[in-house]
């Protein structure tokens, strides 16, 4: 094996053939001495040939003299010689080279040997010098016994010691006084070794393998992460996206006004009923894009409440580049190769290698085996979800510094042109009230008495310098003005220039990706705090503010909920609905009082809507949702069986609770709510059936205000629930059970405390505070006793429904 490669041997290889023949061609050109070429051996280390010959001559030295001044002129006649090299000629060889086929490659460096007595430095330049210009020569240095003595001679380039090297070698020196002659072995020093890198790789590992690794990461950071910033803003600014060519929009506006393609269906006006209660959230949502990012935009709301209308009805009428990065996918996927795939395809993180991480982990088995530990190239998975937003980041970056520009410089453009035209309104102005006058009519007018002839028929007085005066004046007023002006656009234009940055389904519920999470709240918080980008973070749920609000703790969120629409708005999508399928009812007293029980959740009324279209009347289909939910929400909230409900983050007796509550009222207030048996202060169990959807817990001024039914039709299905004796009955029982455990565990700590306080004061009368003391716990255990044989007494009654049956 050997690391040496050398892609000219390749060239020279298919150029052999032509070169043999151009050289024989020159030489065959040669007459003088009888010259005739032998034969003709290419040296490919070298890039060379050898040229053996015959002459006739008497005194050879002055044939060869003559025979390379011929050849010297051949070539400069014939432009040089067939080498890529500019400045290669023919040299005669001196000495006697050796044709060897070793893997010994050119080097400016030749070490000269000497069998004989030692050559000076003289003797060696005159020698030399007639090759190329040499840099250095060394003396000889001591050598072992029985070993030839050496020197060194250093050429500026390769080529003149290639051509020295296969001219000399071999050739018999005489040195001054001495009596035989020395004989130049020349070889290249320092010559690359193709094992050398090789072997002091696997001699020096600990060295050598985190230098290798730290270089070959390196070169794929400079490369591939440059590309992936490419790629990135490509994806934001749709690059590839024909859409988005005038071309194509050119072609699509022709081909709908020629009817060649079908409308598209409008869809906006369909839901403009339903959406009359959301102006004010999207109002919010617009404020918030036109100033500058502060925080975050926290849009929530529960599903079917149109959070994604919201979003497109906002960015529909803007140019604004956006990104969204829809956290479901993210959550279902199945492995962490698969997390980052999903990421790389939303952000257009390319190219993005997906086996790239068990390469990094069997790199790091092997560095145990080779190093003796880890060389700590894979990382963990929100390292590598981080380090790709991090490239994501900085494409955002290069997105709004390059539309501000184009912002500016249109901008700047538009002021340009409304300069021009409001000049050009005060020049057409004044030339109707015929005050303007045009100087360069005194030129074709005249000097003198005829220059008066310049000013025609143009009416100007002593007026025109005051109208001039407040002109002047007007127009620095206006300058002022239109500076401010400027200013204010280019502010805007700064804004406008923002991406938008959309994480939709940001709910980490029931997901091992709590990490993930983490790291998308602390990108989003980066954005804002640096002004990159805008961030509208969309949700189902309130509680998903908490990662959000921990990696932006300095500043509150702008938080934009989304509730349901009000009965008169459901009933107006449900007739526009059915209209657009040619559906026509008569909206009886009973079917809009069905619809009002449905509410205004999007998605059941739309499942209404089908039903309806199926051939089912209103009153049926809505009695098939409740029936449905009903079903849904006893297992959702009291679990299948009691092994089931141990499971649940919150209690039997407190889901019974609030339900029995929210059946009878629209809302009930939170804290009184907490307060009360069986909650007692604790959140938790309001805070999972909240992410359970069978609740929604309402804010005022940012803390939690009001408590109502996870969906308008739940109001109906609690309702249902509780009117079920049988239910009923066994939730009272549970419930009274609870209750009656509280309250005797109160007696029992009363009679604890009365027996304490019996030995203070010699009895219970014995001193006043004790006294007042003891009739509050008498006071305390009569109420739990009485709320004890209450409670049993109704258990009772209870279970004799049970017994019946219902």
């Amino acid at each position: 094996m050997s690391l040496t490669i050398s892609i000219r041997w390749h060239f020279a290889y298919l150029q052999e053939k032509y070169t043999l023949d151009a050289v024989r061609s020159r030489l065959s050109k040669i007459k003088a001495h009888s010259f005739a070429v032998l034969d003709a051996q290419p040296r490919h280390t070298e890039g060379g040939v050898f040229v053996a010959f015959e002459f006739i001559a008497r005194d050879e030295e002055a044939a060869l003299r003559t025979i390379d001044a011929e050849l010297e002129r051949e070539a400069e006649t014939r432009g040089g010689l067939p080498v890529w090299r500019v400045g290669s000629r023919f040299r005669i060889v001196k000495g006697k080279p050796w044709m060897e086929d070793l893997r010994r490659y050119p080097s400016n460096f030749l070490r000269v040997s000497f069998d004989g007595p030692d050559i000076g430095e003289e003797q060696l330049y005159e020698l030399m010098r007639l090759y190329g210009h040499i840099h250095d020569i060394r003396e000889p240095f001591p050598a072992p016994a029985g070993s030839l003595r050496w020197a060194s001679v250093v050429f500026d380039r390769t080529a003149a010691a290639a051509v020295a090297r296969n001219a000399i070698h071999g050739l018999e020196v005489w040195a001054p006084g001495a009596a035989v002659p020395t004989t130049l072995r020349i070889s290249y020093g320092q010559q690359l070794d193709g094992h050398k890198i090789r072997e002091w790789i696997f001699k020096h590992p600990r060295i050598a393998f985190p230098i290798v690794i730290f270089v070959v990461t390196g070169i794929a950071y400079t490369i591939f992460d440059s590309i992936r910033s490419i790629m990135v803003q490509a994806k934001i600014e749709k690059w590839f996206d024909v859409r988005e060519y005038r071309l194509y929009q050119w072609i699509r506006a022709k081909s709908a006004e020629l009817r060649i393609f079908p409308p598209r269906p409008e869809t906006a006006s369909s839901a403009e009923e339903v959406w009359k209660e959301r102006k004010q959230a999207e109002a919010a949502l617009q404020t918030y894009l036109t100033e500058w990012p502060s925080t975050i935009a926290f849009v929530h709301g529960p599903q079917g409440s149109g959070k994604s209308h919201l979003l497109d009805n906002a960015l529909k009428d803007s140019r604004r580049k956006t990104l969204v990065i829809d956290c479901r996918p993210l959550q279902n996927a199945t492995s962490d190769t698969q997390l980052m795939t999903v990421l790389a395809s939303q952000t257009g993180f390319r190219p993005f290698f997906s086996s790239l991480g068990f390469i990094h982990h069997l790199i790091d088995l092997a560095s145990v085996g080779v190093i003796g530990q880890k060389a700590n190239v894979s990382s963990t998975l929100p390292e590598q979800v981080r380090e790709m937003l991090a490239v994501v980041r900085r494409s955002l970056k290069h997105v709004k510094s390059s539309h501000q520009r184009y912002a500016i410089r249109l901008m700047r453009q538009r002021a340009r042109q409304e300069e021009s035209e409001k000049i050009h309104a005060v020049r057409s102005e004044r030339i109707q009230r015929g005050t303007w006058h045009d100087g360069r009519l005194d030129c074709v007018a005249g000097n003198g008495v005829m220059a008066e002839l310049g000013l025609g028929d143009e009416r100007m007085g002593d007026d025109d310098d005051i109208v001039l005066a407040s002109v002047k004046q007007e127009e620095g007023c206006e300058a002022v003005d239109t500076r401010r002006k400027q200013k204010s656009k280019a502010e805007i234009a700064a804004v406008d220039g923002l991406p938008i940055v959309v994480l939709r389904n940001f709910d980490a519920r029931g997901s091992n990706r709590g990490e993930v999470y983490d790291v998308l709240a602390e990108w989003a918080a980066d954005l804002v705090e640096n002004q990159l980008a805008h961030v509208i973070v969309i949700s189902d749920n309130r509680e998903n503010t908490k990662r959000l609000t921990k990696a932006l703790p300095s500043k509150p969120l702008n938080t934009i909920p989304l509730h349901d629409a009000d009965a008169a708005s459901a009933l107006a999508f449900v007739k526009r609905k059915l209209e657009d399928a040619d559906i026509d009812l008569e909206y009886t007293r009973e079917q809009v009082a069905s619809v009002e029980r449905l509410g205004g959740r999007a998605t059941d009324l739309e499942n209404l809507i089908h039903k309806v279209r199926n051939g089912a009347t209103v009153e049926d289909a809505v009695e098939d949702i409740i029936y449905r939910e009903v079903n849904e929400v006893r297992k959702k909230a009291f679990g299948d069986d009691a092994e089931d409900a141990k499971n649940l983050p919150w209690g039997r007796e407190q889901a019974w609770a609030l339900f029995k509550l929210l059946s009878k009222n629209s809302e009930i207030p939170y804290h009184e709510v907490l307060l009360e048996f069986p909650f007692k202060g604790d959140e938790a169990p309001l805070r999972s059936m909240e992410h359970a959807e069978l609740i929604s817990i309402g804010t005022h001024n940012g803390r939690p205000s009001t408590i109502r039914p996870g969906k308008p039709v739940f109001r109906a299905v609690f309702e249902r629930l509780v009117n079920d004796s049988i239910f009923q009955a066994t939730q009272d029982i549970a419930f009274n059970e609870k209750v009656i455990a509280a309250a005797e565990s109160t007696v029992k700590a009363c009679e604890q405390e009365l027996l304490s306080l019996k030995d203070i004061g010699g009895g219970w009368g014995g001193n006043a505070a004790s006294s007042t003391r003891s009739r509050y716990l008498l006071s305390k255990m009569h109420a739990s006793a009485m709320k004890i044989e209450a409670l049993e007494g109704r258990n009772s009654e209870l279970k004799k429904v049970l017994a019946k049956g219902g």
